[in-house]
C-alpha cells in the first residue's frame, strides 16, 4: 500500500472529473439559462443533504478498522441498503413541500429524478469501501471515469433534446447507477443474509461522529446556495453556482485526491503519529504546489477567463471569483486535515470543529446576503480566515508537531505563486493589446504563467519538485 500509488489513480479520477465538469459547464452554460442552473443548484443541495445519511459513516469506518470480518461487512451492507430505500422514499414525499418552501415549482420534478437513484447508491457503499481499503484504486478509476463519460453524454443529449434543467440531474443519476453496478461486479464480495447488531455497534462508535460532522459540514458548504436561492432568486444563484463550481470544484478534487489516498495508508499507521505527521506535511506541500498557482493565476485572469469561456452574459461571475479564489487555496490546506482526524480516530474532535465552523459560516452568509452574491462570497472569505487557524492548530496538536513545520510545507508554493501572479498582472495589459481572439490571449497568459511557475519550482524547490514527480510518474 502506497499513498503515492493511490494518489496517481485517484488523481486520474479527479482529473477526469474536473475535465468533465468544466466541459459540462462550458457546453451546458450555452444550452441552459442561469435560472435552470440555479434550480439544479437547489436540487443538488437538497439531494446532497439526504445523501449524508446514505451510509451513516460506515464506509470510512470499514476503511479505518484494523481488523475487518464478513459479519461486519454484511451488517453495513443491509443497513445501507435499507437507508437507501428509506431516504429515496422520504425525498419523493418531501419534494413538493421543499419546492413550495423554496418558492421554486420546477424543483419538484428534479428532486424526484434524483430520489430514484438513492436505493441503488446505498447498495454500493460497502463494495467501494472494500476496494479503497485494499487500495484497489486502479479499478475504482476505471469505474468512475467510464461512469463520468456516460453521464456527460446523457446530459448533452438531453440538453440538445430540450430537457432543460433535467439534463443535469439525469447526468447525476446516470453516474450514480453506473458506478454502483460496476462496484458490485468488481469488488468480488457478495453479501449474505447475516446481520450482527454487535458489529453495527462497533462501527457506530466511529461513524456516529463522522455522520454528525458530515451533516454540519454540509450546512457550512451549502448554506450560501440555500440563502441566495431563498432571498436573491435562482438567477442570482445561477451566477454564484457557476463561479463556485468553476473555482472550487477543481480545488476540492485536488484535496480529495490527497485525503482519499492518505486515509487508508494513515489508518494502517495510526499508532505512529510521527509517521502520520510526515505524510501530512509532504502531502500539503504537493497539494499547494498545484492549488497555489491555480488560484493565483485564476484570480489575476478572472475577467478574461469568464469572458472567453462563458461569454459576456456571465460577466458577474468574475466578481464572485475574486473572493472565491483565495478561499479555494485556504480550503485546500484545511480540508486535508480530515484524513488526519479520521485515521487517528479523532472524529469527535472533528465534529466539534465542524459545529463551530458551521455556525460561523451561516452567520456570515446571513450578514453578507444584504450585499448580493458578491457580499455572500466576501463573507465566505472572512469566515474561512477565522476558522482556518484554530483547525490547523488542533491538527498539529494531534500530531505533536510545531507550527513551523506547517509553514515550511506551504511557504515555497505560496512565494512562487505570488511571483507568478505579479508577472501575469503586468503581462495581462500588454497581451490585451494584441489583435488576437480572447481565447488566444487567455491561452498565451496561462501558458506563460505555467512555464514561469515550473521554472521557479525547478530552481527554488527541487525537493518538492521531486515529490511531485514521484506522485505523478514513479512507481511506489
Amino acid at each position: 500500500m502506497s499513498a503515492a500509488t493511490n494518489a496517481r489513480w485517484i488523481g486520474a479520477i479527479q482529473l477526469a472529473k474536473i475535465a468533465v465538469q468544466l466541459l459540462s459547464i462550458v457546453v451546458l452554460s450555452r444550452l441552459l439559462a442561469p435560472a435552470e442552473f440555479g434550480l439544479v443548484a437547489l436540487a443538488s443541495a437538497v439531494a446532497g443533504f439526504v445523501l449524508l445519511f446514505r451510509d451513516l459513516g460506515t464506509g470510512p469506518a470499514l476503511i479505518q478498522k484494523r481488523e475487518l470480518d464478513d459479519a461486519t461487512q454484511c451488517a453495513a451492507f443491509w443497513m445501507n441498503t435499507g437507508l437507501g430505500f428509506a431516504l429515496g422514499g422520504a425525498l419523493l414525499l418531501a419534494a413538493p413541500l421543499i419546492a413550495f418552501f423554496m418558492d421554486a415549482p420546477g424543483l419538484t420534478g428534479l428532486l424526484i429524478v434524483l430520489a430514484c437513484s438513492f436505493p441503488i447508491a446505498g447498495t454500493g457503499v460497502v463494495h467501494q469501501a472494500l476496494l479503497e481499503r485494499s487500495s484497489r484504486f486502479a479499478v475504482i478509476a476505471r469505474i468512475e471515469i467510464t461512469s463520468l463519460l456516460a453521464g456527460f453524454a446523457v446530459a448533452v443529449i438531453a440538453a440538445l433534446s430540450g430537457a432543460g434543467a433535467y439534463s443535469l440531474v439525469m447526468q447525476t443519476a446516470t453516474i450514480t447507477v453506473l458506478t454502483t453496478l460496476q462496484l458490485y461486479v468488481s469488488s468480488g464480495w457478495k453479501p449474505s443474509r447475516r446481520w450482527s447488531l454487535d458489529r453495527m455497534r462497533g462501527l457506530w462508535r466511529f461513524s456516529r461522529d463522522m455522520t454528525a460532522f458530515n451533516v454540519v459540514n454540509f450546512f457550512a458548504r451549502n448554506a450560501d446556495s440555500l440563502i441566495i436561492g431563498k432571498f436573491l432568486g435562482t438567477a442570482s444563484l445561477g451566477v454564484y453556482s457557476l463561479a463556485y463550481r468553476t473555482m472550487l470544484f477543481p480545488l476540492y478534487n485536488l484535496t480529495f485526491v490527497a485525503t482519499r489516498a492518505l486515509f487508508p495508508v494513515m489508518s494502517r499507521s495510526q499508532t505512529e503519529p510521527a509517521h502520520v505527521a510526515s505524510m501530512f506535511f509532504r502531502s500539503l506541500s504537493v497539494i499547494t504546489f498545484f492549488t497555489a498557482p491555480l488560484m493565483a493565476g485564476l484570480f489575476v485572469l478572472r475577467e478574461p477567463f469568464v469572458d472567453a469561456v462563458f461569454g459576456p452574459s456571465w460577466a458577474a461571475v468574475a466578481d464572485v471569483i475574486a473572493w472565491l479564489a483565495p478561499i479555494g487555496f485556504i480550503q485546500s490546506i484545511v480540508s486535508a486535515s480530515g484524513a488526519v482526524f479520521m485515521s487517528l480516530g479523532r472524529t469527535s474532535l472533528m465534529l466539534r470543529i465542524g459545529v463551530i465552523s458551521s455556525l460561523v459560516h451561516v452567520i456570515g452568509f446571513v450578514i453578507g446576503v444584504r450585499w448580493g452574491v458578491t457580499g455572500v462570497a466576501a463573507s465566505y472569505f472572512v469566515t474561512n480566515l477565522l476558522m482556518a487557524a484554530p483547525t490547523l492548530l488542533l491538527v498539529l496538536r494531534c500530531l505533536n508537531a510545531r507550527p513551523g513545520a506547517l509553514a515550511e510545507a506551504v511557504r515555497g508554493p505560496i512565494v512562487m505563486s505570488l511571483a507568478m501572479g505579479g508577472v501575469l498582472l503586468a503581462a495581462r495589459a500588454g497581451v490585451a493589446t494584441l489583435d488576437f481572439p480572447r481565447i488566444a490571449q487567455l491561452t498565451i497568459l496561462i501558458g506563460a504563467g505555467g512555464a514561469l511557475y515550473l521554472a521557479l519550482a525547478h530552481f527554488l524547490a527541487r525537493a518538492l519538485e521531486r515529490d511531485v514527480f514521484r506522485v505523478l510518474l514513479k512507481k511506489a
